[in-house]
């Protein structure tokens, strides 16, 4: 069951926009009543479409067909209005900065609900279901590393790669190609936010032949 919670922060998306990335965030805050209160307060001016507290509870802030504030300053694959083209989801989480965890089970068990009713929805493809730190990687970390993204591809949501041969790639061009904002961010910062998000047990900031190769496997898989 979804409880509504209404939150002030939102706007028309764009005439003839379409929703096509399902973005993923943590809240980074140290409850779920203080993420709540802050995605409803006006003169904050962010919001979700939607929350999920750690016990599985889940909270509809946004409609669909409204334009959520939850990207910030963001840019993937040339498109900078991250907001207009995406349904937001906010998971509850102290975040990097005040105590970092594991997403609970019944956490991820909503999620994976929550999303294939919104992938039901919305042609969103499986490239496109990303982290906050992906559209915005020299800005965020989050979801992060400790995100279950390969249980979530397991399900249907997302991707998660199976290495092919990368050795000959250009990491700039082939994260570039990929989406990621090389040109804004610069490719150590794009290089972090890949591997949080497909290599989390080595976060270095370098692209390496194991990055590589699972770079050129999430490539094959969207050819």
């Amino acid at each position: 069951m979804i409880a509504e919670r209404p939150s002030p922060n939102y706007d028309a998306r764009p005439a003839g926009a379409e929703i096509d990335i399902l973005l993923l965030h943590y809240t980074g805050m140290t409850s779920a009543d203080a993420a709540l209160s802050r995605l409803c307060d006006a003169s904050a001016r962010v919001s979700a479409h939607y929350l999920i507290d750690e016990d599985g509870a889940v909270f509809a802030l946004v409609a669909e067909d409204s334009r959520a504030w939850h990207a910030g300053v963001a840019r993937w694959a040339g498109q900078e209005d991250i907001n207009g083209c995406s349904i937001g989801i906010e998971l509850v989480n102290p975040g990097h900065e005040f105590g970092y965890r594991r997403f609970p089970e019944a956490q991820m068990a909503a999620l994976s609900e929550l999303c294939r009713d919104v992938l039901c929805r919305h042609a969103i493809p499986a490239h496109r279901v990303l982290g906050h730190a992906d559209v915005a990687p020299a800005r965020k970390e989050d979801p992060g590393e400790l995100f279950d993204w390969a249980t979530l591809a397991a399900a249907g949501i997302g991707l998660w790669p199976t290495e092919s041969q990368g050795k000959d790639l250009s990491a700039a061009a082939a994260l570039a190609g990929f989406g990621y904002d090389i040109t804004g961010a610069g490719l150590a910062a794009c290089a972090t936010a890949f591997q949080r998000h497909w290599r989390p047990e080595n976060i270095d900031g370098l692209m390496d032949d194991e990055c590589l190769a699972r770079l050129a496997g999430l490539l094959n898989l969207i050819d």
